[in-house]
Order: structure tokens, then C-alpha cells, then sequence
């Protein structure tokens, strides 16, 4: 029998990142249906959430994954499929789990083709609900047009870090830089909690030090890497090299930055912009939002940055206390942004 979502104890520190998630990261009105897809990992966090969405007046279809399909899958349920069809607002908060990707664009490209509100939780936790999902997402959203306005004239930007991370980036004006505070609208689906803008670079060079965490599915196996980080040497937006003392963690990043000819290209470079979060926990939905730069190997996001190549996976990478100029300009210093004095 599948489980009824709004009969699930949950802990009430939970309320305050569930009020945020229905205002005013998605502003979900009352006559506005609303689907909501959890899984039994963090059940919790989708009753909490669930909760929330009741109290706003709002029609609610909740469903918990592992009801309907044994995980991993690489599809979408149906029944789930067709009430993302019909609602105007969703919600994802599941675990990240290995071969998934499939799945989740699945989703994400029903979201897309009817423009909807989405909510994108993949890995969330009782933690994150309690740290990220606490911000003030109207700050959030304020410094993440700063960056946002800064970048998006940018011909280069410079990254260094501590660890060893150098890289230069270079960008085109015909790709778009992303804004993805977490106030979510229907021209593009965001992560929760929000905080970043990203966009696909034109090219990548040099140096980047995952001394932070992994994306993907191996975020939960690895946890935080600051005692083995990985090395990766990148010329001309692709993967040359890695080195990292974990040998599991390297043999399976290196397999997943090769499963297709564009699964090591540089698709991804972001800023994030989360102020509520200010230590990396080995959780990726919220430490690519710490202040600093994340990249991702493959696919580029074409559909909103406008990069005219594909990728079936996407694996993201963190570091820790970047300094980072564009144009020359200083705009952080130790993962500090300078928003007074800066450029």
C-alpha cells in the first residue's frame, strides 16, 4: 500500500527550511497544484515539507519512490510521470543514488517542457533542511545578482586556492550565465536550498583541487575529501590527469568522467552564493552552494546556458576557500566575497 506521506512523524526543526521551501523559494498559492516525490531515505524531510505545502491551501500529490520501483531506476514511474504532468509546482527530495541521472532528466525534462515551479533536492538531508534551507533566500538572492551582473561581462576569470587549485576561465557572450538564488521561477528549475549562478565556459585551463566533495552519487559514498583530495589537470576544458591517494574515489571518477566522448569536458562553472552555508559537509545539493567556485564535467545545461554539446552524465567538484578575480578584479578572497570595494 503506498505510504501516505501526511501520516509521518517528523522533526519539527524541520519546519523552518519546509516553510522556506513552499515561500519564498517557490511562492506556491492556493489554488496551484503541487506534486512532491520523496523517498523512504529522508521521509521525514518530505513530510515536513509536505506539511507545508497543506498549510499554504495548496492540492498536494505526495509520493514516496521505492512505492512504485525498486532503486536505483532509470525511469520515472508513470503514475508519478503523469502528476508531474498535471500539477503546476514540484518537488524532488530524494537520495542520490548511482545511475539515477537518467531518471532525474527525465523529470527535470517534463519540469522544463511545461514550465514549472521545481524544487530540486537530490541528496537532501535533515542537516541541510536545518543549515542551507535556513537562509534568507531574498539575501541570497540580492548577492547572487551581484556576482551574477559582474560575471556575465567577464572575458576571464582566475581561481586559486590553498590546496592548489589554478585555473583560468574563459567565457562567450553567447552562452547565459544561470542565476539559481533558490526563489524559483517557471524559466528554470532550481536546486534547494539555492544559492549560485553558473554558466558553460567558453574553455577551462589549469589546475582544480577537489579537497571539498564529489558530485553525483559519489557525495555520499566519499563524503568530504580534504584527507585525500582529488587532482584533476584540465587543458582546453577537458580532463588530462588525476591523482588522488583514495584509489576507489579516483577509479570511480575517472569511470564516470569517460562513460561518453563529452563525460570529461568542462560543462559547468559556477559561483555559489548560499551565505547561510559556511562549512562543506560532503553533501554536494548544499556545498556547491558555499561562497567559492564549483565546476562540472559533462552535460552543460544547453537547454538555459545555450552550449551547443550533450553529455548523458554531469559530476560536480568542490573546493575550499577560493580567491577570485575577474578581469583582474578581485571579487573573493579565502571564499570571502567582496562586496564592498570590489568591482
Amino acid at each position: 500500500m503506498p505510504t501516505d506521506i501526511t501520516k509521518i512523524s517528523f522533526d519539527k526543526e524541520l519546519v523552518p527550511g519546509a516553510r522556506n521551501v513552499v515561500s519564498p523559494c517557490l511562492a506556491i498559492q492556493p489554488d496551484e497544484r503541487v506534486v512532491l516525490l520523496g523517498d523512504l531515505g529522508q521521509v521525514e524531510v518530505a513530510a515536513a515539507i509536505a506539511e507545508q505545502v497543506l498549510a499554504a491551501g495548496a492540492p498536494l500529490e505526495a509520493f514516496i519512490l521505492e512505492d512504485f520501483i525498486e532503486r536505483p531506476t532509470v525511469t520515472l514511474p508513470e503514475p508519478i510521470a503523469e502528476s508531474f504532468r498535471r500539477s503546476h509546482v514540484s518537488i524532488f527530495c530524494c537520495e542520490a543514488r548511482p545511475g539515477e541521472l537518467a531518471m532525474r532528466r527525465a523529470m527535470t525534462g517534463i519540469v522544463a517542457d511545461r514550465g514549472m515551479r521545481h524544487g530540486h533536492m537530490v541528496g537532501i538531508t535533515k542537516r541541510i533542511m536545518k543549515e542551507g534551507m535556513r537562509a534568507d533566500f531574498l539575501a541570497v538572492a540580492e548577492l547572487t545578482e551581484w556576482v551574477r551582473s559582474r560575471a556575465m561581462v567577464a572575458d576571464e576569470i582566475h581561481c586559486t586556492t590553498p590546496a592548489g587549485t589554478d585555473i583560468r576561465a574563459t567565457f562567450s557572450r553567447d552562452l547565459k550565465w544561470i542565476p539559481t538564488p533558490g526563489i524559483i521561477s517557471a524559466a528554470k528549475w532550481g536546486n534547494l536550498p539555492g544559492g549560485e549562478t553558473f554558466t558553460s565556459p567558453a574553455r577551462v585551463d589549469g589546475v582544480f583541487v577537489v579537497d571539498g566533495v564529489l558530485g553525483d552519487w559519489l557525495a555520499p559514498k566519499y563524503g568530504e575529501m580534504t584527507e585525500t583530495p582529488l587532482t584533476i589537470e584540465i587543458e582546453n576544458s577537458r580532463i588530462v590527469s588525476t591523482k588522488c591517494d583514495n584509489a576507489d574515489a579516483l577509479a570511480d571518477f575517472d569511470a564516470y568522467t569517460t562513460t561518453d566522448e563529452n563525460s570529461n569536458r568542462v560543462g559547468e562553472f559556477a559561483l555559489g552564493t548560499n551565505l547561510a552555508v559556511t562549512e562543506l559537509i560532503g553533501n554536494m545539493l548544499q556545498d556547491e552552494k558555499i561562497p567559492g567556485v564549483h565546476i562540472a564535467f559533462g552535460h552543460p545545461y544547453s537547454r538555459y546556458t545555450g552550449a551547443q554539446w550533450k553529455s548523458t552524465t554531469h559530476i560536480d567538484v568542490v573546493g575550499r576557500r577560493f580567491d577570485v578575480d575577474i578581469d583582474g578584479t578581485p571579487i573573493m578572497r579565502a571564499g570571502q566575497y567582496l562586496t564592498n570595494g570590489a568591482a
